[in-house]
């Protein structure tokens, strides 16, 4: 009788080490393989042109969703489309997306938010990289979206920026800033860098254009009166960067940008975040609402903090041999471990 009362003991004793350690936080693999969907899934994604730093935003959207278990072919059908910069192709995009009933889309950059708001009644709509999502009508308030609609934000710094123009080129007087007024994120942008620069005691001129056309000829017009030129994180000016850089630097005038793909693309500097980081985050949020999450109720992810300052290394060299402004990185940016020089 006492030995199978040990052996009784000794079993329980095991049974309970064993509860223990199935009680161990799992790895976050297998916390993704667990909230894995039950059934596949069907995810929208979508973005307004083709261009690095949306790019970089898709790629890290779908690299995060097959991390927390919707790979696609195998839990998940993930669509994606390009909509070649063409508004009536995001509305045919988004209305494919709903007639296939679609689970969840995923907009990146404000057109392509707001064409895919119009089918938000059927389908819930995470967005990325919005600047201004008030602005653009996609919310009613960052904290209390209200709607089908949440997402995240890339608003651009534009403070932040205006205070880099003062460290690198402190002589300059006159900013050109050059942009789509087409596109709501950027209109928002221009006019609170207008706000901003005013009482920095810049003086502010600007021109638009609707395509790389029209925008090269108002650069060209801009670099002749300016001391440097800025331009937010615009997608018609982003997918023709290459090409206005090189205005701006022949011109020899710096080239402030919104966004540090723009600086890889030959603009000077600015003041950015992390893309990779902000197509993540946008990934975890469609996760959210996936599993049964209320947009209405999810505040915007807002980037403020963390931010890296990005210079281009080939631009510094050619701009402070010649330029129309003294060129500088002073000893608080070039100590700062902020400082990221893009070559």
């Amino acid at each position: 009788m006492k030995n199978t009362m040990k052996k009784l003991t000794s079993l329980m004793m095991a049974g309970t080490l064993l509860a223990g350690c199935s009680s161990a936080p799992a790895s976050s693999n297998q916390a993704a393989q667990e909230s894995a969907p039950k059934e596949k899934v069907t995810i929208g994604v979508a973005q307004i042109v083709d261009h690095p730093s949306l790019n970089t935003i898709r790629d890290a959207i779908i690299d995060e969703l097959e991390v927390q278990g919707y790979k696609d072919g195998e839990t998940a059908v993930i669509k994606y489309q390009n909509a070649a910069n063409q508004i009536s192709n995001l509305d045919t995009i988004m209305s494919g997306y709903a007639s296939d009933k679609a689970d969840i889309i995923i907009a990146i950059a404000t057109p392509t938010a707001q064409s895919a708001q119009n089918f938000s009644d059927k389908v819930p709509v995470i967005f990325s990289a919005v600047s201004d999502p008030v602005g653009a009508g996609l919310v009613k308030s960052l904290n209390k979206p209200g709607g089908n609609v949440t997402g995240t934000s890339d608003e651009v710094q534009v403070d932040q920026i205006c205070d880099l123009i003062g460290e690198l080129t402190p002589s300059a007087k006159t900013v050109g800033v050059l942009y789509n007024a087409g596109e709501a994120n950027s209109v928002s942008n221009v006019k609170k860098f207008k706000e901003y620069a005013a009482s920095k005691g810049l003086k502010v001129v600007e021109k638009t254009g609707t395509d790389l056309t029209t925008l090269q000829q108002a650069a060209s017009v801009l670099c002749q009166d300016v001391d440097v030129l800025f331009s937010p994180n615009d997608n018609t000016v982003a997918s023709g960067m290459a090409a206005l850089s090189q205005i701006a630097l022949k011109a020899k005038v710096p080239y402030y940008v919104g966004a540090d793909s723009m600086v890889k693309d030959g603009g000077f500097a600015t003041v950015g975040i992390d893309y990779e980081a902000l197509g993540r985050e946008t990934a975890l949020m469609a996760v959210n609402v996936l599993n049964g999450n209320d947009p209405a109720e999810m505040p915007v992810k807002v980037f403020k903090d963390d931010l890296n300052v990005y210079i281009n290394q080939n631009d510094f060299d050619q701009l402070s041999k010649s330029s129309k402004v003294p060129v500088q990185i002073p000893d608080s940016v070039k100590n700062s471990d902020k400082l990221v020089m893009v070559k």
